[in-house]
């Protein structure tokens, strides 16, 4: 077999950059750590890395995933392939970006701090390297359309949560106010929260109560429209 089409082109690296979603203390965070390497060795950047020729795309942003926080079987979406021609000083690379959602409480601490990783507000970045910011915008967008057509919340919130956590949350994703009534209201007719009858009463002497998912086996993930940012 002839393979000379193979040696006449170009030879590209291809990555995957993970922008690592978290939520603490009613921000939404992005976990970015000090590159060490060159170039740009100490300034901030995504997490990722090199797909080897084992790996596909998705299973390479698991590994990423796993060997920083520690944990498996998280909600990680595709979101775009970054080409642009001298992104990278150092070589032609393809990177593409995931996102993926996580609970803080649940990472292992020892291995982000191994890293040097630290959660940033998604409001208050620093100056990334490359086209990183770029990464978290388009994964950012992608996560407003992901939280207007289905209640996202389990992976970042918890099993249980109030309808005010809730919606401290969606305020945090889309970064901007919502009234209260409107949300609720809207929240509890899509008919996929239980209340436990459990009170959270950290907040007032009344308390609120706490709600869970409503696990549908049959149909796991229900696509309605839930808010319009």
């Amino acid at each position: 077999m002839d393979n000379d089409i193979y040696r006449i082109h170009d030879r590209h690296y291809i990555a995957v950059d993970c922008v690592i979603f978290g939520y603490e203390d009613h921000e939404l965070k992005v976990l970015l750590y000090p590159r060490g390497f060159e170039p740009s060795l100490g300034k901030w950047s995504l997490l990722g890395g090199f797909v080897t020729k084992n790996e596909t795309l998705g299973n390479a942003a698991r590994r990423v995933l796993y060997t920083t926080t520690g944990l498996q079987n998280i909600y990680q979406e595709q979101v775009h392939a970054f080409s642009k021609p001298g992104r990278d000083p150092a070589g032609r690379v393809v990177s593409v970006a995931y996102f993926a959602l996580i609970r803080i409480s649940l990472q292992d601490f020892d291995l982000v701090r191994d890293h040097g990783a630290k959660w940033w507000p998604i409001s208050n970045l620093p100056e990334l390297i490359f086209d990183h910011q770029e990464m978290i915008n388009e994964s950012l967008i992608r996560l407003q359309k992901k939280a207007g057509m289905e209640l996202v919340g389990s992976d970042l919130l918890g099993d249980l949560f109030t309808i005010t956590n809730l919606k401290k949350l969606y305020e945090a994703i889309f970064q901007r106010d919502i009234d209260p009534g409107n949300f609720r209201k809207k929240i509890l007719s899509l008919g996929v929260l239980h209340k436990t009858g459990i009170k959270d009463k950290s907040v007032s002497k009344k308390g609120a109560y706490l709600y869970q998912y409503v696990k549908n086996e049959e149909d796991p993930v229900k696509l309605v429209p839930v808010f319009k940012g």
